[in-house]
């Protein structure tokens, strides 16, 4: 982390918070949320629009984030 750009590291904390939030709104683990999220890119979702998605509410996000699961299971 220590040569990360501060933009780098910003998208970085900006995924871990959706990843915590994501685990709190569904009473499941990180790990649990990490994996289900990462298994359906929405992390790279979530890091390759940052700079849209970081102004929006906890509550839009977590709402976005179960749109896009719920695409990535029917595929």
């Amino acid at each position: 982390m220590l040569n990360m750009s501060k933009q780098e590291l910003d998208k970085t904390y900006f995924v871990s918070f959706c990843i915590e939030q994501f685990k709190k709104h569904r009473g499941i683990t990180g790990k649990e949320a990490a994996e289900l999220l990462y298994s359906a890119d929405i992390c790279d979702y979530l890091n390759d629009n940052y700079e849209i998605l970081h102004t929006q509410s906890r509550q839009w996000i977590i709402e976005e984030i179960e749109e896009r699961l719920k695409l990535a299971e029917s595929k």
